[in-house]
């Protein structure tokens, strides 16, 4: 395999050295700019991209050599799927490589606004000690509903197996869970909303979950359920998700992810909203890291490359 591979983002060394022997030159970037991305993308037959560059049409057209496009990581809304076909275009993923840590790392959100950990530990660094308010709710013999049973959703959910919880889930586009679920129940969204005391969203940005939750969607909630979102900012309607958790609609809130993860771009009305949000002891916050770890960065790099010299090869 000869020609150009361009990698525009922090990756694992195993994905280089692998890329190189199978005989690709690789030039390895990870402060390009995607303006820079599209001035130079004629010369690659691949490309590894994250969030930043946006492989949509016109870039497209800007490289007559690319066979091949590879997104760290699950989100393919950043790549025109039809229009890369059309071209000859493979296109691969690797939700599989990080799907465990956005797991765990839904858990631990979830159990530190449960246990009240945050506040807690705050209390212990000021040399505060009031037990009792901090006192913690249990998940056993809850109710958690997930919404996306695919590679993070499917993980979740076989991680709570043993937590003596009541596992409800909607996808569309399953017919019956993997096996690895074995227990879980495959429902209605308007079943899931009525039972659920927690609902976890594991879905892709679409045209169909594009705010998917917004006030319909909780208004048809169990009062004081808890909402965790993993998966994409642009899923959750935040200014309506903050309206419900003021009057006391949600009992819980665990972010990972933000429709507007730019900061510094924030109107005033973001500024007041999210402000809002973070003065709030029932809501749990992170900086999109659920499926950032050590072994995730390694895994993602070990999973392209396999789909890409299957592919390939």
């Amino acid at each position: 395999m000869t020609g150009k591979v361009l990698v525009t983002d922090y990756v694992h060394n195993d994905l280089i050295e692998g890329l190189q022997q199978m005989g690709y030159t690789v030039d390895y970037d990870r402060t390009i700019t995607y303006d820079n991305v599209k001035m130079i993308i004629h010369d690659y037959a691949g490309i590894v991209i994250n969030s930043k560059v946006k492989m949509d049409a016109t870039t497209i057209d800007l490289a007559p050599q690319l066979q091949w496009i590879a997104r760290l990581g699950s989100g393919l809304e950043i790549i025109d799927l039809p229009y890369a076909a059309s071209k000859g275009i493979h296109v691969y993923n690797s939700p599989e490589g990080n799907r465990n840590a956005v797991a765990e790392h839904a858990i631990g959100m979830l159990l530190c606004l449960q246990n009240q950990i945050i506040r807690g530990d705050g209390d212990v660094r000021a040399m505060a000690w009031d037990r009792e308010a901090r006192r913690g709710r249990e998940l056993m013999h809850k109710t958690i509903g997930i919404i996306g049973l695919g590679n993070t959703g499917t993980a979740l959910a076989t991680k709570l197996r043993s937590w003596d919880m009541r596992l409800l889930a909607h996808d569309p586009y399953i017919q019956h869970p993997p096996a690895s679920t074995t227990g879980v129940e495959l429902v209605s969204l308007p079943y899931l909303q009525a039972q659920a005391d927690i609902i976890s969203l594991h879905v892709p940005l679409t045209p169909l979950t594009l705010e998917l939750i917004n006030s319909d969607f909780l208004s048809k909630c169990k009062h004081g359920v808890i909402l965790m979102n993993t998966s994409r900012g642009k899923v959750v309607d935040i200014g309506a998700v903050l309206s419900s958790i003021e009057r006391q609609m949600i009992g819980g809130l665990c972010l990972d992810v933000f429709p507007n993860e730019k900061t510094q771009t924030y109107t005033e009305e973001e500024i007041g909203m999210y402000n809002r949000l973070y003065s709030r002891d029932d809501v749990v916050l992170t900086p999109h890291v659920a499926g950032w770890t050590d072994e995730s960065l390694q895994r993602i790099a070990e999973v392209l490359l396999w789909k890409i010299k299957a592919d390939i090869s």
